[in-house]
């Protein structure tokens, strides 16, 4: 176990939080969330009245035909299931395996790795750091949207997530795994490869508070406390909030972790048929954060060598660390009457940034700054980001269908600076740029603002052929515009204003069949599309590369099929994705410019289902072959695996609940210099977890829960990651899977 970095400042919030938790008071009304993903239908017509749903395009109901997206006994034990109602592959994946499969300290990512064609990795532990990858059919995080309730939220300079800055499992209600761009209503700047919409929890129907603490491998500890308000107005007003607080020291050497949240949803009904929901989020994080570790280092010093505690090292914990907070808040109101559906929220979020990291902390660039040969060099910076938006939808019956229609806009602005330093006496050391005016610029790698608008109009209908079948058809018209306004621009070092604007039509068609109420299928072509990234600006003229680039895209073919009875539940699909204009970058008499070259063909097959066998035993098992081959060399594209699969047996009868999980990964080549295309082999992490809920007989305690989670069973710690390479010598760099893990859960609930 690594030494507790953190320890001085354990636990102290949890106190507030408790007696937060015991000074409110009421009655509720409102839906129960235990199974608000495997009974959650997707898309426009689908939000419920407490503000989730995601964005995607699956209707509620099949016209005439009284399909459900789940039924009965199989939809409560199944680890994550296809939807009766999709037009694209997609996987449920409800409160339940998220409460009791995933650690407590985990994220989105943590959830989403059980899906089919899924692959990620947590080297830290899960929640303990950002996941280092999370692929869905090969394209990476960037390529693919994320959302929260609905609201796409990314950095917009490359479109990537921050999986520990936002909502925690605690506050999660539901995920949705998406693998495809959706129909034309379907918004987001990365439509390339699916949407993981996350969805927050809603207010349960009575007061209820809900105290939780879990402790775990690496002095890992997580406190909080959920409490429901109840209904406490005439008009039915209900509430929750979660307040939590985790620290660790984390699986990797001196990679600890503190990280503090709340959350509160208010539910206000308007009349019969209007529903206003707020919603917010803050996040504090403080993170001590590895880059990897050389093959020579995880050979000397252990597979989980990160950090040390060498004041004279450019690895030394404290001159690596992260400090991030975020916040986000919407409005939502949504209203169905005669026929018409009304969408809107109004959101806001915010994520700032401060990093320090050592200029080479795997030791390949010798100590030495301006002001002295042995002090120590390193890098400061900032990335904040502040977005601002707005998602209308509006749905009217019309004919023998439903026109759908709307517009998503939002703005995001940005500052991100980097600075050279002298970790040794905490000054600015002006190597950057030695001739310029000031020691700031001296100092600076990059000093930028910028900013990303995107508006998205869309409009599709829904044509209900006959009582079993409708088809789906629409366009999206994407705008988005970029300016950058860089005292010192990125990679250049030299001042850059510019701005520049581009526009697609994206086209789409989904057709929906329903053989009986527990069998229907769906056949999809689509286009998707991927904004350009702001490294197009990191270039000395980047008109020349502009002029050079169009948006990426796609064209996804799908078809899949999804049966569902009371004990079985199975769900099929085949694709096959052309990916082009894809955009590389070359140099030009030393100077670095952009264009679009080739592409990627993705194809494969994806399967999943569970069984329940009886008594209350249930097995659960996915499976994917996926292929994903480079057309400018016919190579095969970096971080796809060959094939995913899952095998899970469970155990839910009454107040116990027992889970055994595996999940297999299979070979993935990796790019990196020296070991070019060198395979990662296939490797398998098994996960043990088990639960017991009783009653102790105490006054104001209705419910008593224990748990255990054992991860990794098998204790398989084999290389999983490339994690980048060295400043120096460009040296490979990886992660590899913690080591055996637990943590041991206990809740109640009061009153």
């Amino acid at each position: 176990m690594t030494p507790s970095t953190l320890a001085p400042c354990r636990r102290t919030p949890v106190y507030l939080a408790l007696c937060l938790a015991m000074t409110l008071a009421a009655p509720i009304h409102a839906q129960d969330v235990a199974n608000h993903g495997n009974n959650a239908a997707s898309g426009p017509n689908a939000s419920d009245n407490n503000g989730g749903g995601d964005t995607s395009n699956t209707p509620k109901t099949l016209h005439g035909v009284q399909v459900t997206a789940a039924t009965s006994a199989v939809s409560s034990v199944a680890l994550t299931q296809g939807s009766m109602l999709a037009t694209q592959p997609q996987s449920i994946i409800g409160s339940t395996y998220i409460q009791e499969n995933v650690p407590p300290t985990g994220d989105y990512t943590d959830v989403a790795a059980i899906a089919p064609s899924v692959y990620t990795v947590a080297p830290n532990g899960s929640g303990l750091m950002e996941a280092a990858v999370v692929s869905i059919r090969g394209f990476q995080d960037g390529q693919y949207n994320v959302t929260f309730d609905g609201i796409p939220w990314m950095d917009s300079n490359d479109f990537t997530h921050h999986s520990t800055s936002y909502f925690t499992n605690q506050e999660t209600g539901s995920v949705l795994v998406d693998r495809g761009p959706g129909t034309a209503s379907t918004l987001g700047n990365a439509t390339f490869g699916g949407t993981i919409s996350v969805d927050s929890i809603n207010p349960e129907d009575k007061f209820n508070v809900h105290p939780y603490i879990s402790f775990g491998s690496w002095d890992t500890a997580v406190e909080g406390a959920r409490i429901d308000t109840g209904s406490f107005t005439s008009s039915g007003t209900n509430a929750v909030i979660n307040l939590q607080n985790n620290e660790s020291d984390g699986y990797l050497t001196y990679a600890g972790q503190r990280r503090q949240s709340v959350f509160a949803k208010v539910v206000q009904p308007l009349g019969e048929n209007t529903t206003l929901t707020f919603a917010a989020m803050w996040n504090k994080l403080n993170q001590y954060v590895p880059f990897g570790a050389t093959k020579a280092q995880i050979a000397q010093y252990g597979i989980n060598y990160a950090l040390n505690n060498d004041p004279t090292s450019q690895a030394y914990y404290r001159y690596n660390e992260d400090k991030i907070n975020t916040n986000m808040a919407y409005i939502g109101l949504h209203s169905a009457f005669a026929g018409w559906t009304i969408d809107n929220k109004i959101y806001t979020y915010g994520y700032n940034h401060f990093g320090f990291n050592g200029e080479d902390p795997n030791g390949e660039t010798p100590n030495g700054t301006f002001y002295s040969p042995t002090d120590v060099p390193g890098q400061h910076m900032r990335n904040t980001n502040r977005s601002w938006g707005d998602i209308f939808r509006l749905a009217k019956e019309i004919g023998p269908g439903e026109v759908r229609t709307g517009v998503w806009y939002d703005h995001q602005d940005d500052i991100r600076w980097l600075y050279e330093f002298d970790d040794t006496l905490n000054l600015l050391n002006p190597v950057a740029n030695p001739g310029a005016p000031t020691l700031a610029l001296a100092a600076a790698d990059r000093r930028m603002n910028d900013s990303l608008v995107t508006i998205q109009p869309f409009v599709e209908y829904q044509w209900n052929i006959t009582d079993n079948a409708y088809f789906i058809g629409g366009a999206k018209y994407n705008y988005f515009k970029r300016n950058i306004d860089a005292p010192v621009n990125q990679k250049t070092g030299t001042p850059l204003s510019y701005s520049k604007d581009w526009n697609a039509t994206l086209p789409s068609a989904s057709f929906h069949y329903a053989f009986s109420s527990n069998w229907t299928a769906y056949a999809q072509w689509a286009k998707g599309y991927l904004a350009p990234n702001l490294n197009l600006f990191y270039v000395p003229n980047p008109v020349a590369s502009d002029a050079a680039v169009a948006p990426e895209k796609t064209t996804n073919i799908q078809l899949g099929s999804t049966w569902s009875s009371d004990r079985l539940t199975l769900s099929g699909d085949i694709y096959k994705i052309d990916f082009n204009n894809f955009v590389q970058k070359h140099n030009v008499a030393g100077i670095s410019e952009f264009y679009n070259g080739g592409g990627v063909h993705y194809k494969g097959i994806e399967l999943e289902g569970a069984y329940v066998l009886g008594g209350g035993f249930s097995v659960y098992a996915n499976a994917s072959l996926n292929r994903a081959i480079q057309t400018t060399d016919n190579q095969w594209n970096a971080n796809t695996p060959h094939k995913t699969a899952a095998l899970g047996l469970t155990y839910s009868n009454g107040p116990l609940y027992v889970s055994l999980v595996d999940k297999f990964i299979g070979k993935t080549y990796y790019t990196a210099n020296a070991e070019n295309d060198t395979p990662i082999g296939g490797y398998a992490v098994t996960n043990l977890a088990a639960s017991y809920m009783f009653d102790p007989h105490i006054t104001n305690v209705k419910d008593f829960k224990i748990g255990v989670q054992l991860n990794n069973l098998f204790n398989n710690t084999t290389i999983n990651s490339l994690a980048g390479t060295t400043g120096g010598a460009s040296t490979p760099l990886y992660f590899t899977i913690p080591a055996r893990n637990f943590n041991f859960t206990v809740s109640a609930d009061l009153f």
